[in-house]
């Protein structure tokens, strides 16, 4: 009897029952998580979040961020932008970056750096976010949603890109209100091509420019709000309320052309390639969405490549040919 007390014979059976009920209690809580985690679906439509606020953390970067929507916090990462990383702990992609904007990886980290405090800043007041709950992963056990993320002045991502502050890069998606990826793909080279031309960044980090803000105003996206007025936050009955961003009404060619005053452009002046979008407006028949679409479908051989772009048909083509080179 002693021998069997001494070496735990009685004991073990206990301990195995108590061990297996562990073991099943933990494979019960991960496989709920993974349930619940899964049964999550993505949303079609955007669901629209208002109020917004961005919370300190650490982690925060210029282009992720950790935000509170009344008493739930989130983390979001923007769409179709990049913005240098602010450590070494991915050297891999910090080299990536740095090569993109031609420069030192100790160079990007400052970039990286001053697209964070440029985020921080710009987001210091109430901003909205637009989401379709794609996992966008991450390290934190917080899930991570890509999204755009509208504010006083306008579409964060492109603000980031018209600064020097981030590259196009990443994931991609139509924004609210727009018609394609492409169309905002196209703006964001263009708002990039300023920045270049600027200096300003990390398009100006050899210049000491890093910090320097663009001084050019510049029309960025507001996701099709015509009005100016802040729209009062929607109630929150669940920590994403569902509400379909709703498109603004698209003009007619009739109507795009009287929306900005035309004005007189030499014949045979313009470069296909090169143009800007201000310049191919002023062209008879071309608003922005159609500079847009000739910007988007470059590089051209000649101008005679028109008729591929989407719209432009033969008496419109007629019309604008002369115009280019």
């Amino acid at each position: 009897m002693w021998r069997r007390f001494s070496t735990g014979e009685f004991a073990t059976p206990r301990i195995e029952t108590l061990r297996r009920a562990v073991v099943i209690t933990v494979f019960a809580v991960v496989w709920i998580e993974a349930v619940e985690l899964c049964a999550r679906p993505e949303s079609k439509d955007w669901i629209v979040l208002n109020n917004c606020r961005q919370i300190a953390n650490p982690a925060n970067d210029g282009d992720s961020f950790h935000v509170s929507v009344g008493p739930n916090e989130y983390i979001f990462r923007l769409y179709m932008v990049d913005a240098p990383e602010t450590d070494e702990m991915t050297p891999a992609r910090l080299v990536e970056q740095a090569k993109y904007f031609g420069i030192t990886v100790p160079q990007a980290i400052e970039v990286g750096r001053a697209a964070t405090a440029f985020t921080r800043e710009i987001l210091s007041e109430a901003f909205t976010v637009f989401t379709h709950l794609s996992d966008a992963m991450g390290q934190s056990k917080l899930e991570r949603f890509y999204a755009f993320v509208q504010t006083k002045e306008g579409d964060l991502g492109e603000q980031l890109i018209r600064n020097g502050l981030a590259r196009i890069y990443g994931f991609k998606a139509v924004p609210p209100g727009s018609i394609s990826s492409r169309v905002e793909l196209a703006k964001l080279q263009q708002l990039e091509d300023e920045a270049k031309e600027e200096k300003i960044g990390a398009w100006g980090v050899n210049a000491g420019r890093v910090n320097v803000r663009t001084q050019k105003p510049t029309v960025f996206n507001f996701f099709g709000q015509e009005n100016r007025t802040p729209a009062r936050p929607a109630p929150l009955m669940s920590p994403f309320a569902r509400v379909s961003a709703t498109p603004p009404a698209r003009s007619t060619p009739r109507e795009e052309q009287k929306s900005h005053p035309k004005e007189k452009t030499p014949l045979g002046r313009i470069d296909i390639n090169t143009a800007t979008e201000k310049e191919l407006t002023t062209l008879p028949g071309i608003g922005h969405v159609m500079a847009a679409r000739i910007i988007a479908a470059r590089p051209f051989r000649s101008a005679d490549d028109l008729k591929r772009v989407n719209g432009i048909g033969d008496k419109k083509y007629a019309q604008i040919r002369p115009y280019f080179q």
